[in-house]
């Protein structure tokens, strides 16, 4: 206990001086780690098969775990694409010369100690470090134990670049992958400054539970997409398609579909693509009379109550019927994460109605939730996705890596009664 403690102490030490870096040195840390990815593929993918051993393939977890050639070379693109930001540390933010002659500027400033809890995506690992190093940050990662041969690799990486531009080593921890081991990181008051869970509801709520340090919450999708009345259903179609089955085990990927009851005629064929990805439909009364006969009895169910508000991960939809816009919105506030909501509409003024009514951090119009992802919305790459509403709400990337202080100049100036 007292080693990890210890260990954390020592990144907190160590942020100090890694704030001090400017960004070119700070580019040059990130263009030597993509250069290491790049020529590691061997040694990742060897590490990446032993941890991929324990899991059963025909979960869609495996895919989450899996690294593959192209995948790497994908993480290493964008890390690459994070060297071409611009970090807004030291920037300053605001100014203001006062009457009495004080300037205010407010300058934009590292967070501190950022530490990260995840599960199995061992690219979160590169993500988190590197996105950090842009704006300043130390880190600390936590990743699961189905991961830990994979990330232990990549952060072999990381320290290796790091020695290279003999920067402290501390400024990067990974921690073993002990649950117990996550108390006293929850507890680091004074030495972690926020902590992020990344993963499902139980692991983020074991950590909203328990934690004694800053925490923003990311992750758990529970998510919609209504199709109303005025819906156009080709786009519907392929909204539902991609939401659905691009990948099934991301925190984006659509799990709930809500249909209004005028337009059940059109729900064969706005679920028809599914049928090539074997989803497995849990269908209320009314949709489930509709799809009997339309779509592979063995794939199409009796939805229960339990179906309505799970986070699948997984290639199962469920469907519910509603009678207006209204009803739709009712069934979102009951059951959402607040993650990623969408409607398919030509109607301008439903559309408005959903998007102002409809409490998320991301609110679609007529297209994939799967584009919820800090690249996909011009970020680099992404530490998570918050859905809570202090600091950061939706794909958090450079930005939100960031705080501010306020600087005071003056010529003397004293503060009267």
């Amino acid at each position: 206990m007292q080693t990890i403690l210890d260990n954390i102490k020592k990144v907190k030490e160590a942020s100090y001086g890694f704030a001090l870096l400017d960004e070119t040195k700070r580019n040059a840390i990130l263009h030597t780690l993509a250069q290491k990815l790049r020529h590691s593929h061997a040694a990742i993918l060897a590490a990446n098969a032993k941890d991929l051993t324990n899991m059963d393939p025909s979960s869609p977890i495996y895919d989450r775990l899996l690294l593959n050639t192209d995948r790497l070379n994908g993480i290493a693109t964008d890390i690459e694409n994070v060297i071409n930001l611009t970090s807004s540390i030291n920037k300053q933010l605001e100014s203001t010369k006062m009457p009495n002659g004080l300037v205010i500027n407010k300058v934009c400033v590292p967070l501190g100690v950022v530490a990260v809890i995840y599960e199995s995506r061992p690219n979160v690992t590169l993500d988190v470090f590197v996105l950090c190093c842009k704006t300043s940050n130390a880190c600390i990662l936590k990743g699961g134990k189905e991961a830990f041969n994979t990330n232990e690799c990549l952060f072999n990486l990381i320290q290796d670049t790091l020695a290279e531009h003999n920067i402290n080593p501390n400024v990067a921890y990974l921690m073993p992958p002990n649950r117990e081991d996550s108390t006293i990181l929850l507890n680091a008051v004074g030495l972690v400054d926020v902590c992020i869970p990344r993963g499902g509801q139980a692991l983020i709520d074991y950590v909203r539970n328990n934690s004694k340090i800053p925490v923003i919450e990311t992750g758990a999708g529970i998510v919609h997409a209504y199709f109303d009345k005025d819906g156009e259903v080709n786009i519907g179609r392929d909204i539902i398609n991609n939401s659905k089955t691009r990948r099934v085990s991301v925190c984006n990927a659509l799990d709930c579909l809500l249909i209004h009851k005028e337009r059940l005629n059109d729900l064969p064929i706005l679920v028809d693509l599914l049928k090539e990805h074997n989803v497995v439909i849990y269908a209320d009364p009314e949709a489930y009379a509709a799809l009997a006969g339309n779509y592979p009895a063995n794939l199409l169910c009796h939805a229960e109550a339990a179906d309505f508000g799970k986070e699948f991960l997984d290639y199962k939809l469920a469907i519910k019927t509603v009678a207006s816009i209204d009803a739709a919105i009712e069934h979102i506030i009951a059951y959402s994460s607040q993650h990623s909501e969408a409607i398919i509409t030509q109607n301008s003024q439903t559309a408005s109605y959903f998007t102002q009514r409809v409490d998320a951090a991301v609110v679609y119009v007529n297209a994939s939730t799967a584009f919820t992802d800090g690249a996909q919305f011009g970020l680099g790459a992404e530490i998570g996705i918050s859905t809570q509403k202090l600091h950061a709400r939706g794909p958090m990337a450079l930005d939100a890596l960031t705080s501010y202080k306020w600087i005071v100049q003056g010529t003397g100036q004293i503060r009267g009664s």
